[in-house]
């Protein structure tokens, strides 16, 4: 069995893809999480005695602990899924991102970098680190515009995006100065169950199960491709096994959303399956708020790369996967409760304020 070390695998895409790669043996991991706001570790209980699974509460930033876990575990792969990742955050405090996003991740690949060049020339012709990343550091797209590919300029516009894109050029160019064997993933926007409850899509649910208000950035016409995060995990794993060194694969779901039209089938799906709640139809909670600064039109991710290199093309309809979310969300009411710490509370308070 393989050893990978897994760094943010308590969070939303990260305990998921956990999961999932656990549960078909795919690999022992090593799971590196500084456990944020945003790290859950009730994502990982049911892995609680699962000896292959290892976790480990720490920052990418800690060059020391890093070594230490490479040298102890000495992993086939790096998967690195460790990120400040909240647009709306990285409006308020950037510098949190560049420490985590930039500065940690090219600490972990300073590590990782002295730990491939004492491999033998087997192993590392057979190691791997993989960034994840997102579609944000290409910008925004016109209505008419074509998709982003993997050769469409890097143009973020949020301090996040920003993080996310340099800590992309540093991944690529610690293969092309020092030869370590990289790939790259740009993902659509992730929904799915385990998401922190500040997202967008989470958001939505709770608070329109608790009566509260639904606030929409603008007119709701900004336009996100949405991508179910069992398809992205899928990929991953995919890319890790077959993808071609020093490449960059674009991920989505083939499924652009308006912001108004994600709200309005969360409002349908909860309506339908809780028709009861005194809030029906949760349609009128939808409340337009002032737009945020930098907020991108839209996104919009071309896979053929993917598609036509390594036969991956998401399963989950759109539609789909919305239902299976907020069912999620419906059945899991502590996981929910345990979450929703009081620093959550005081930061959507600082985000909308009275708004809401």
């Amino acid at each position: 069995m393989q050893t990978w070390l897994v760094t943010g695998g308590a969070g939303f895409i990260g305990s998921n893809f956990v999961l999932q790669q656990r549960r078909a043996k795919a690999a022992r991991i090593i799971n590196l999480d500084k456990l944020t706001y945003a790290g859950n570790i009730y994502n990982l209980a049911i892995l609680k005695d699962d000896p292959d699974h290892i976790f480990v509460h720490g920052s990418i930033g800690d060059r020391e602990l890093v070594s230490r876990l490479l040298s102890q575990f000495r992993p086939q792969a790096v998967i690195h899924f460790a990120a400040e990742s909240h647009v709306d955050r990285s409006i308020q405090h950037p510098e949190t991102f560049i420490e985590t996003n930039v500065v940690g991740t090219f600490r972990l690949l300073e590590e990782v970098r002295q730990y491939w060049g004492n491999l033998t020339t087997s192993e590392r012709e057979n190691f791997r680190f993989l960034q994840i990343s997102t579609d944000e550091v290409y910008g925004s797209l016109g209505p008419d515009d074509p998709a982003f590919t993997e050769t469409t300029p890097y143009a973020p516009n949020s301090p996040y995006a920003a993080s996310k894109a340099a800590s992309d050029h540093l991944v690529r160019a610690y293969h092309e100065t020092y030869g370590v064997p990289i790939l790259i993933t740009n993902c659509s926007n992730n929904y799915g169950p385990l998401q922190f409850p500040e997202k967008f899509i989470p958001l939505m649910i709770l608070n329109a199960l608790r009566g509260k208000s639904l606030p929409l950035y603008g007119d709701g016409q900004n336009i996100r491709d949405w991508l179910y995060v069992a398809d992205h995990c899928e990929a991953v794993h995919l890319v890790l096994e077959r993808g071609v060194i020093g490449e960059s694969y674009n991920l989505g779901g083939l499924s652009e959303q308006t912001n108004l039209q994600v709200v309005s089938q969360i409002c349908e799906i909860l309506d339908r399956l809780v028709p009861h709640a005194q809030s029906v139809p949760h349609y009128s909670l939808i409340k337009f708020v002032p737009d945020r600064p930098g907020h991108d039109r839209r996104y919009a991710m071309n896979i053929g790369k993917i598609t036509r290199e390594l036969g991956w093309k998401p399963k989950e309809s759109f539609y789909d996967g919305i239902v299976k979310t907020v069912r999620w969300y419906l059945d899991h009411p502590d996981w929910v409760e345990k979450v929703a710490s009081g620093a959550y509370r005081q930061w959507l308070e600082q985000q909308y304020g009275q708004l809401l």
